[in-house]
């Protein structure tokens, strides 16, 4: 059955905040460094990480473990959502002044409107609530045992160990380069800011996250974007109430800023994987609809393996992605180069 709309209204979308802190970074900086499992995919070497760990404090490498354990960076992001700390100091009182209740709440994780009534009871250590916030986050790899931790966890012991954590490592490893820190993170905002007057809300998302596609939904009307240094390539996705959060990776150009020719990775690798009459040749067919990797090669009438390499370089480039076994172009992507472009010729 044909469906005649007679709505004049907009899809509706959501809002785009772009926020920076050292702090942000200095919460990051201790996710990354107890991911174990994920140091080998970072930007910086292991060695980097190795020799960092080695030389930190005997008890502030106590923590880093203990952090590891219980996934405790996670409690760090959750708090810093709360408002906008100028310093340190000024966290690490918040913290401390706490009361429990509402400590343990801020540090469970954000499952929906829906479950905010057992948020609540499971920081005052209801097993009901608890058990069904465990169910409610089975498919994520830590939840549930975070959960478990955090609502049974020792107050005193819990706030002690967030203060030093983040204490030693802001000491140590950010306080030294807390300068550099700043402005790289301060001039990224600032390039997003521009760029996010130029475009569309969902297209400036995909945009300066480098790929992540984030179609509106009905119980968030704000996305927030903080920049990260330390945990480069990666993009982290989190929920606070109504607002989806990435902390998204600063670009090149934000690292070198003193260099103004320095065009983004992501751009030149977009270019390249476009410089090549083949991809163009399949981004115009997947431009028409979604295709299979068998409707490409039979109507490119090339091999297999050959058409599987250039679709690799061009997912590579954030330029197509893979759904359900079919190769699906990103528009928006693809469609924000000339921005892009733009941006760069035209950076001071």
């Amino acid at each position: 059955m044909d469906i005649l709309s007679i709505t004049s209204r907009k899809r509706e979308t959501y809002k785009v905040e772009i926020k920076y802190a050292v702090l942000w970074e200095a919460a990051l900086g201790i996710a990354a460094i107890t991911n174990t499992k994920l140091l080998d995919s970072l930007e910086k070497p292991l060695d980097y990480w190795y020799e960092t760990r080695a030389a930190l404090p005997e008890e502030l490498r106590a923590h880093l473990e203990y952090a590891e354990e219980n996934n405790t960076w996670k409690a760090l992001l959750q708090l810093l959502h709360e408002k906008d700390f100028a310093t340190l100091e000024e966290f690490r009182l918040f913290i401390k002044e706490l009361p429990e209740n509402k400590l343990k709440c801020i540090c469970i994780p954000f499952v929906g409107d829906s479950f905010q009534f057992e948020r609540e009871s499971a920081a005052k250590g209801n097993s009901e609530a608890i058990n069904k916030l465990k169910e409610q986050t089975k498919d994520n790899p830590f939840f549930p045992d975070y959960i478990t931790f955090i609502c049974h966890a020792e107050v005193n012991y819990l706030k002690n160990h967030l203060i030093e954590v983040i204490t030693g490592w802001y000491e140590n490893v950010i306080k030294p380069n807390q300068d550099q820190l700043h402005k790289i993170l301060q001039t990224d905002a600032e390039t997003k800011q521009k760029m996010k007057e130029k475009m569309e809300s969902e297209a400036f998302v995909e945009w300066a996250t480098a790929g992540v596609s984030y179609p509106p939904e009905p119980s968030v009307n704000k996305v927030l974007l903080i920049p990260h240094y330390i945990y480069r390539p990666w993009n982290i996705v989190a929920d606070i109430e109504n607002t989806k959060v990435f902390y998204y990776p600063v670009s090149n150009a934000s690292v070198s800023p003193e260099d103004k020719y320095l065009p983004s990775s992501f751009l030149v690798l977009k270019h390249k994987a476009l410089g090549d009459e083949v991809r163009l040749r399949i981004v115009k067919m997947l431009y028409e609809r979604d295709r299979t990797l068998q409707e490409i090669t039979e109507q490119l009438n090339m091999g297999k393996s050959t058409i599987h390499h250039h679709l690799k370089l061009l997912r590579s480039a954030q330029l197509v992605t893979i759904e359900d076994s079919v190769y699906v172009l990103k528009k928006k992507a693809v469609e924000s180069l000339a921005k892009e472009l733009d941006l760069y010729l035209h950076q001071a």
